[in-house]
């Protein structure tokens, strides 16, 4: 049995109140282990993204509880979600995120720079993190001197630097061009069988392929999920 690195305990999500009020989420229960990779999909406005920034401690949910590695995050000081967020969640996002000013490197240890981490110490974790992307050599250029899948690559190497645990990825390969966003999910499918547990917010069943288990929201709740082997019977209905 792997270890749960991260749960949702009966997780909703309000905006408003009264006869306008908008459940974002409604009562999700959700767990994910270390070495899975969970694909989140549904249609649009179903709460995918949602469920990924109350997963990462970005956004507080109306009720319900959010646990990773055993540290409830409602229980957390806002100094000790930072330094949580810090150390155990990696992001990557859809626009890359990076700093325009930093080199490649700088954009990865920044996060470990930011957590106390000498100079010396950080930039060689960078680099390790850099090369297990297939990027060290490209560690001192510039954002916009790399390519839309290069400036993804850095984002990955960023979220994965100092052993994180937790990956959190929100629709990370829709600026790509095909082969470019494959071959940034295998890096991810790497990471995870490293030992992370990652989540993949997804629209595209071929890219939820690499998952391990997928599940599918519909109007702020889990409708269906399936693992693997059962992915392609799960996909043929989510994508209807």
């Amino acid at each position: 049995m792997t270890d749960t690195v991260l749960r949702l305990i009966g997780v909703t999500q309000q905006y408003g109140t009264g006869a306008t009020a908008v459940s974002a989420l409604s009562g999700v229960d959700f767990e994910a282990r270390q070495g899975e990779l969970v694909a989140i999909m549904g249609p649009s406005g179903s709460g995918k993204s949602t469920l990924l920034s109350i997963a990462g401690g970005l956004a507080i949910p109306t009720s319900g509880e959010v646990v990773i590695e055993g540290a409830h995050l409602s229980e957390q000081s806002p100094a000790q979600l930072a330094q949580l967020r810090r150390r155990s969640l990696g992001f990557v996002f859809q626009d890359f995120n990076l700093i325009p000013t930093l080199t490649a490197i700088e954009n990865v240890t920044l996060p470990l720079e930011l957590d106390g981490f000498r100079a010396r110490v950080a930039r060689r974790a960078g680099r390790d993190a850099l090369a297990s992307v297939g990027l060290v050599e490209k560690a001192d250029a510039f954002p916009d001197d790399l390519s839309g899948g290069q400036q993804q690559r850095v984002a990955i190497a960023r979220a994965v630097v100092g052993g994180r645990r937790l990956i959190l990825a929100d629709e990370p390969t829709g600026a790509l061009d095909s082969v470019t966003g494959e071959m940034v999910l295998k890096m991810l499918r790497a990471r995870v069988d490293a030992g992370a547990a990652g989540i993949l917010v997804t629209h595209e069943a071929r890219h939820a392929a690499f998952a391990d288990r997928i599940v599918f929201l519909r109007d702020g709740r889990i409708v269906d999920e399936s693992r693997r082997n059962g992915a392609d019977t799960l996909l043929t209905g989510a994508v209807r």
